[in-house]
C-alpha cells in the first residue's frame, strides 16, 4: 500500500543522521512532508529528501530547551500549516559510552535524562496544542528493548528509555479524548553508523545480541521502517498506548 502517509506533516527529531534520518527518509518516500530537526545541521538530509521530489524543512533545535521546542513547532506550522506526526527520536545514545553505575557521574546521568526524557516531554508538550486544535495527531516515542532485559552498563540510558515507556502510556490515556494517539517503538541494538563505530561493548556486543535473539541476524535501520510508517499512518488510528518491541525476538514480554 504505497503513500500511506501521503500529505501528512511529520516532525522527526534527532534526524540529522542515524535512525532519525532513516525515519525521515522513509516517511518522505511514503508521501509525507517532513521536518528534519536536530541540534546539529540537518540540511543534508532535508536536501536529499527534497531532491526526491518531496517537501522537507531542516530545523536546528535543542529538544531539551522549551523555547527551542516551541520554535520548532511554530516554524513547522508556518511552513506546512499543521503537524500530523511527531517522532520523538532525539536522544543521547550514539556517543554514550558503556559505563558501570560506579563510573556514571551524577552530571552525566542528569544530562541523559534531560535530553532523552525532558526532550520527549517538551517536544510533545509543544506539539499538543496544534494536534488538539486539529482533533487528530500521532506521537511516536522511541524507547528501547533493553528496558525489558535488565542489561548492565547503561543504567543512565535505560532509565531514560524506561521513563519514555511509562510516559507513552500516560500520554495516550490523557490525550485520547483529543484524538491524539501516542505509541512507542522499542528497537534492539541496531547497526546505525554510531553503533557500528563502537569499540567498547562490555556486554559482548553484536555476537551476544545474536545469541539472545530468535532471529539470528544483525538488526538494521530498515527493520524499524515498518513500525514507523504504521504508527504514523491511518492504519494505526485505533492503536494507542502501545510499545512495539522490534529486536528479532530478544525481549518477549
Amino acid at each position: 500500500m504505497p503513500n500511506r502517509v501521503e500529505g501528512r506533516v511529520c516532525i522527526v527529531t534527532g534526524a540529522a543522521q542515524g535512525l532519525g534520518a532513516t525515519y525521515a527518509k522513509a516517511l518522505a518516500e511514503e508521501g509525507a512532508k517532513v521536518v528534519v530537526s536536530d541540534i546539529d545541521d540537518a540540511s543534508a538530509v532535508a536536501a536529499e529528501i527534497s531532491a526526491s521530489g518531496t517537501q522537507a524543512l531542516a530545523l536546528q533545535n535543542d529538544v531539551s530547551d522549551w523555547e527551542s521546542c516551541q520554535d520548532m513547532v511554530a516554524k513547522t506550522v508556518e511552513k506546512f500549516g499543521r503537524v500530523d506526526v511527531l517522532i520523538n527520536n532525539a536522544a543521547i545514545f550514539g556517543n554514550l559510552e558503556r559505563a558501570s553505575i560506579d563510573e556514571i557521574t551524577p552530571e552525566l546521568f542528569d544530562r541523559v535524562m534531560k535530553v532523552n526524557v525532558s526532550g520527549t516531554f517538551l517536544c510533545t508538550k509543544a506539539t499538543i496544542p496544534v494536534m488538539r486544535e486539529q482533533g487528530y495527531g500521532k506521537i511516536v516515542n522511541i524507547s528501547t528493548s533493553r528496558i525489558f532485559a535488565g542489561l548492565p552498563y547503561y543504567v543512565h540510558y535505560d532509565a531514560s528509555k524506561g521513563a519514555v515507556f511509562g510516559m507513552t502510556r500516560a500520554m495516550a490515556n490523557e490525550l485520547g479524548d483529543d484524538g491524539i494517539r501516542v505509541n512507542a517503538i522499542a528497537p534492539g541494538s541496531t547497526m546505525s553508523e554510531n553503533v557500528k563505530a563502537r569499540t567498547d561493548w562490555r556486554d559482548g556486543g553484536p555476537a551476544a545480541k545474536l545469541a539472545g535473539r530468535s532471529l539470528k541476524r544483525l538488526q538494521e535501520p530498515d527493520d524499524l521502517i515498518g513500525a514507523c510508517i504504521f504508527f504514523a499512518s491511518a492504519e494505526s488510528d485505533f492503536v494507542t498506548g502501545q510499545t512495539l518491541v522490534i529486536d528479532g525476538g530478544g525481549a518477549m514480554w
